[in-house]
């Protein structure tokens, strides 16, 4: 991922919550000398490794996974796409503009490897339900299904995990413009009523009132 320096983060914690809370993300290997992409929910255990270890699943039918079991595994990457929007030049103060697009991403990189203790399988499926199920007012859990049933629809997954050796983070928000361009940008998206253009302005502005506040 390109990143110019105005834009590189690399503050852990604030890579970790972008990962947790863009969780759905794209793995992306190599099969047999071709590049394979799988879109799934990813878990993240912040405590494992120097970057944190990620976790997912994918379907048993999906080639993907024979790619882990590769003599000379290469690296894999795991995207996760962020808000994101696009920023018209007639917002700017500064005249002489051309459009633009502002964006959050980061880039998990790591070797995957397949989970094939079934107590560890079940571990990584019971959580996945319960974080993705920990806003619902009536979260749904797997208390009622016969062990049997879960015991066939796990044979039919490949769990797998990703201890991340390297994290890219980009938050492209117009830290390379002035103050009064990035909050008229701000004010643009915020006018739209888009949620990612919504989520963008709250970020841009952060990037204004961290410029505004007072040095240490």
């Amino acid at each position: 991922m390109y990143i110019p320096p105005p834009f590189r983060e690399t503050r852990l914690d604030v890579l970790h919550n972008l990962i947790r809370t863009h969780s759905f993300g794209t793995l992306v290997s190599q099969v047999n000398g071709e590049l394979i992409a799988t879109h799934l929910p990813f878990l993240l255990d912040p405590a494992r490794g120097e970057h944190g270890t990620l976790t997912g699943h994918m379907a048993r039918a999906n080639p993907h996974w024979q790619s882990f079991l590769q003599p000379e595994l290469e690296q894999s990457m795991a995207v996760f796409l962020g808000p994101h929007a696009y920023i018209s030049p007639s917002w700017y103060a500064s005249p002489r503009n051309v459009p633009t697009w502002n964006y959050i991403a980061v880039h998990a990189y790591g070797i995957p490897s397949i989970v094939d203790n079934p107590q560890r399988v079940r571990e990584i499926l019971e959580t996945t339900v319960r974080t993705f199920e920990a806003g619902s007012p009536n979260p749904w859990s797997t208390a009622g299904l016969p062990e049997a049933y879960i015991a066939d629809m796990s044979k039919a997954i490949v769990a797998f995990e990703m201890p991340i050796t390297r994290l890219d983070g980009k938050r492209k928000l117009g830290q390379n413009r002035t103050t009064p361009d990035i909050l008229g940008a701000a004010d643009g998206l915020l006018a739209q009523h888009d949620s990612n253009g919504d989520a963008i302005a709250q970020w841009m502005l952060e990037v204004a009132t961290e410029r505004a506040a007072p040095a240490p």
